[in-house]
């Protein structure tokens, strides 16, 4: 899990308010907007099965964009709901890494 420290230093928060459209810099928002990104962090982890890379493109930073949104707007209720569907194809492509990564070093020995 990132330190609040490293979320800065990765450029999590200014991109998460830069897409909510939030243009001001003050202590407080950034505290909540850190809160709000952590919380998504460890519940995408959970979900994922494993520690995510939100510093790159891909389903796991737009998911965190969209957690955070929902978080923010009172909607945490329907956000697995909506994006059942990105939750799902995030936690197959897992399990086909981990079962391919399984099979391989007995591939290589036939």
């Amino acid at each position: 899990m990132l330190s609040r420290e490293e979320i800065v230093s990765y450029g999590l928060l200014d991109d998460v308010k830069n897409h909510l459209d939030v243009t001001w810099s003050d202590e407080a928002t950034d505290r909540k907007y850190l809160g709000f990104i952590a919380s998504g962090m460890a519940y995408l982890d959970k979900k994922a099965g494993e520690e995510m890379d939100y510093a790159k493109d891909g389903d796991g930073r737009t998911l965190l964009l969209e957690y955070v949104r929902y978080f923010r707007d009172g909607a945490l209720d329907v956000f697995e709901n909506n994006y059942l569907h990105l939750l799902t194809a995030m936690q197959n492509e897992r399990r086909v890494k981990a079962y391919v990564a399984e099979k391989t070093p007995l591939s290589a020995g036939e």
